[in-house]
């Protein structure tokens, strides 16, 4: 009898291994899947994907839903909390797709729990676009169902160094400093990378655990006296990164970071100490974008975004909804309905790649070959600067929206 049971538990599981796991759903709206970090050390990042990925929802659903073929489908957001784990994203992901039978799926809002999740989705065929992702190892590793409307930190980061070469007098040392995570590190091999190749002495480059303490190495660095310090990390460690320069009495005459400078959270966090720090990114609410979509300019999605959150949003949260619209133009071209097979996932993939739209965000195109693929080629790097608590537009030239402000004030002066 024993043996009877284990023959049907065994066979059981050898159909499950070749067999899909998930079945067709019958409904009348899209089922969407999202995987981000609700909870955790990401969290702060992860419920800025949030509100980029409802206000898509809410959008879409204020106009009746997605329209296919005359008729219109709304949309369904079904969350998956990654717990900024990249584990737990994986589990998430398979979670949501084996039993929530999601059609698609919004992705993470860090890279590493994005390359987690990617082999899943390819697994089971699934289609993903995260909105936020932008380690060039999530693209390098050419995941067939993974899509990205950030570009990466190497297509962008070089934009920063480029506007500080320009300034003058130009600045002729760098110290460089990474977070040990997937993004983070890229972000300061970018830079060490634009910074070599402009002719930046870079006199440190140091790439230390997620959430360390850094006075000690930014006081180390002080003595370097270089003229420009360099950041990648997360949010919450920029913020720290502030407070610990502010500690030690430590001004250099420019501080560049990456992600989380955009976003009304970090001036909130750090008040007038947030005053001339540079930043890279590739959209602003003031950005000069015209689209037939949902949001005709950045100026009313940045709208939208402030009667919603009352937070005009940043370019993670604008990536984000963004990548709803990727979605809902593709699905419009192959005329897909809810409860999506996995032959018509196949062609949404298909789709995807040939998407070329301008929307609230700029062009959405994804690379179909390279270093890139999947990732958003569409898009202009920017250098930003927070100048009277806005974030201004100081390169390139032909983005220009205010001069550049260089060398900071001191700390003691603000």
């Amino acid at each position: 009898m024993k043996r009877g049971v284990l023959f049907v538990m065994a066979l059981i599981c050898t159909l499950m291994l070749v067999t899909p796991l998930f079945a067709q759903e019958a409904r009348n709206y899209f089922k969407v899947g999202v995987i981000t970090e609700l909870s955790g050390d990401l969290a702060t990042g992860g419920n800025i994907t949030k509100r980029g990925y409802d206000l898509w929802a809410q959008e879409v659903n204020a106009k009746g839903g997605i329209v296919i073929k005359g008729k219109k489908y709304p949309v369904k957001l079904v969350y998956a909390d990654a717990q900024s784990n990249p584990a737990a994203g994986a589990a998430a992901a398979e979670r949501l797709i084996t039993q929530e039978n999601v059609d698609f799926i919004l992705g993470p809002y860090s890279s590493g729990v994005t390359l987690a999740v990617a082999p899943v989705v390819d697994k089971y065929k699934v289609p993903m676009i995260t909105g936020s992702a932008e380690s060039p190892l999530i693209w390098t590793n050419k995941f067939y169902y993974t899509f990205g409307t950030i570009p990466p930190i190497n297509f962008t980061g070089a934009a920063s160094i480029k506007t500080l070469t320009e300034l003058k007098p130009a600045p002729k040392t760098i110290a460089i400093i990474g977070s040990n995570d997937a993004f983070s590190k890229a972000t300061a091999e970018a830079y060490k990378a634009a910074a070599e190749a402009a002719r930046l002495k870079v006199v440190k480059f140091s790439i230390v655990p997620s959430g360390q303490d850094m006075t000690p190495l930014l006081s180390a660095i002080r003595g370097m006296k270089p003229d420009v310090v360099a950041f990648g990390g997360h949010d919450e460690e920029h913020v720290k990164m502030v407070k610990a320069l502010r500690q030690i009495g430590y001004t250099p005459k420019a501080l560049l970071m990456h992600c989380g400078i955009t976003e009304k959270a970090f001036i909130d966090a750090v008040g007038k100490d947030s005053e001339q720090i540079f930043g890279t990114t590739c959209w602003t609410s003031t950005a000069n974008t015209k689209s037939k979509i949902l949001w005709p300019t950045a100026a009313a999605y940045s709208a939208a975004s402030r009667k919603a959150f009352n937070n005009p949003g940043d370019y993670t949260q604008g990536g984000c909804s963004a990548a709803g619209i990727a979605f809902q133009v593709a699905l419009q071209k192959i005329g897909a309905t809810p409860g999506m097979s996995e032959s018509m996932r196949a062609k949404l993939i298909k789709a995807l790649e040939e998407v070329d739209v301008q929307t609230f965000y700029g062009r959405v195109k994804f690379a179909t070959s390279g270093q890139y693929y999947h990732a958003n080629i569409g898009l202009t790097p920017l250098t930003v600067q927070i100048q009277n608590s806005k974030i201004m537009t100081v390169g390139p030239k032909a983005s220009l929206e205010a001069p550049a402000q260089y060398p900071m004030k001191d700390w003691k002066s603000r």
